[in-house]
């Protein structure tokens, strides 16, 4: 026969998140409704993008560096997300570790030289 009674407090847990988050996401919208702050025009409810109208048809090309800056943002944002708990747990790693993360290092570097020659970090 399975215990499930050690389950109690992590659904427990779980209950008190869901309930909390649900009256985070509605709570300021019924308020709102009741206190009379909302109040829908034309203006409120109308898309805009950086907070002026669009210039030209919203389904032209973008320019793919941007989506190029993005990215490499996010892969050396992943390398510092990595090293931090590297650093923590080098004592019980070892040499084994240090020389894991020096390889991996090595990559990561040899990926921004290159798209640095490349071109991909020129913003004009």
């Amino acid at each position: 026969m399975v215990d499930l009674s050690q389950y109690l407090p992590i659904l427990i847990f779980l209950g008190v998140a869901l309930g909390l988050s649900t009256a985070f996401v509605f709570l300021p919208m019924a308020v709102s409704r009741l206190t009379g702050s909302y109040k829908p025009e034309a203006d409120k409810l109308s898309e805009y993008e950086c907070g002026f109208p669009t210039f030209e048809d919203p389904r032209s090309q973008f320019d793919v560096r941007f989506y190029l800056v993005a990215i490499l943002f996010i892969i050396f944002d992943l390398e510092a997300a990595f090293l931090f708990p590297w650093a923590v747990s080098l004592k019980h790693t070892g040499w084994a570790g240090w020389c894991v993360m020096m390889v991996f290092l090595a990559e990561l570097i040899i990926g921004f030289i290159y798209a640095w020659k490349k071109g991909a970090l020129d913003w004009e």
